[in-house]
């Protein structure tokens, strides 16, 4: 019976562990006031970099151009593209005077390093302020740029944003790929909100001109074919010179991956990017993970035997009504309310894909952006 005795003070200490995460931890985005920006109007770079994006920049660069805002220009990188990307990139300047055409010729020494491509934007950018999307990405509303912009104030030089994923009805896929892109928004949300972010996605992130020389680009991981969102946050981002934008204005809204396997490998991706943060950012999401995986681990194992099942249940309940509060909260902020209908089932299945796509990595490391 010791062995059991254990299993179940490890699970205590695993629930106690979810409770001072979800309520504490991401209680600090979840519980808070949306704030909104100031309404100065600051003039704005907005940069979409692209390859081999020819049919998404004809869908979705509309809506950039349609913004309602009076002092932006919006820069297209055009990294290395085998398609039609170039034509229409030039195709849409032709009409508009206020976009820009940054041409990357593929070089050896940065083949399939998109940092390169945006660096070369970045130089190229007339403004300050730096607003950057990606090409399978639009702005939910005409004011994204005024609400992300407005965010750049009291010695805040990056802005964190949302990027949402289209939804799709009856589409248990596109609610896994949701629920794992609010889970992870609540994260780095709160983190920020606690002063100490440590991520952002490129899909809706500004940062400053000065800010990005100030930490000399790229530089300190432009040998890593990802990360220039995550990384660059995770180096430069503080308590002082950060904040989060979550008004519903502001999201942009990508296509989501439509095959598990795209999706798997989207993510072994972004996942082989974060053992290069901060050690106390790695210990923070390690932690968080492995108390995921074991109290789903030592619930069917405990109840399994039927060893202090009324104990057992009891912890269950209360860890999902106060889990269950926070996602709720938070994902009213983020417009993704019908999320929390399925949302212990979303979780164990997130579980099981993050564990095997740890397990995938340690064999072999997706290399390219592209």
């Amino acid at each position: 019976m010791l062995f059991f005795d254990v299993l179940l003070l490890l699970f205590i200490v695993v629930v106690i562990t979810q409770i001072v995460f979800y309520c504490i931890v991401f209680g600090a985005f979840a519980y808070s006031k949306t704030e909104s920006g100031d309404a100065s109007l600051k003039s704005v770079s907005v940069l979409i970099c692209a390859k081999n994006e020819a049919k998404n920049l004809k869908k979705n660069l509309p809506f950039i151009i349609e913004q309602d805002y009076p002092k932006y220009e919006i820069v297209l990188i055009n990294d290395g593209s085998t398609d039609d990307t170039l034509s229409v990139m030039e195709d849409f300047k032709q009409q508009h005077q206020n976009i820009k055409i940054v041409n990357v010729k593929s070089i050896e020494a940065f083949w399939g390093n998109k940092k390169y491509a945006l660096t070369l934007g970045i130089k190229a950018a007339t403004h300050e302020q730096l607003l950057f999307t990606d090409a399978d990405c639009k702005p939910v509303s005409n004011q994204w740029i005024k609400e992300m912009a407005g965010h750049f104030s009291d010695g805040r030089s990056i802005v964190l944003g949302y990027g949402a994923y289209k939804k799709k009805p009856k589409s248990f896929l596109n609610k896994l790929i949701r629920y794992e892109t609010l889970l992870t928004a609540i994260q780095y949300f709160s983190l920020a909100r606690i002063g100490d972010p440590y991520m952002a996605v490129g899909r809706n992130l500004a940062y400053t001109k000065s800010a990005f020389f100030e930490a000399r680009g790229f530089m300190f991981h432009m040998n890593i074919k990802s990360g220039d969102d995550d990384l660059f946050v995770n180096q430069t981002g503080n308590s002082n010179n950060t904040a989060i934008c979550t008004t519903k204005n502001s999201f942009t809204e990508s296509s989501p991956k439509k095959t598990y396997s795209d999706w798997i490998l989207q993510k072994r991706r972004h996942i082989s990017t974060a053992k290069h943060y901060k050690m106390k950012h790695k210990v923070i999401l390690t932690i968080f993970f492995m108390s995921q995986f074991l109290f789903y681990t030592l619930a069917v194992t405990l109840l399994s035997f039927l060893f202090f099942w009324e104990l057992l249940i009891g912890l269950i309940i209360l860890r999902y009504i106060l889990v269950g509060i926070t996602l709720f909260l938070a994902s009213k902020k983020l417009n993704e309310k019908d999320l929390m209908v399925l949302f212990p089932f979303l979780e164990l299945f997130l579980v099981i894909a993050q564990l095997s796509i740890f397990i995938k990595n340690l064999h072999s490391t997706p290399s390219h952006w592209k």
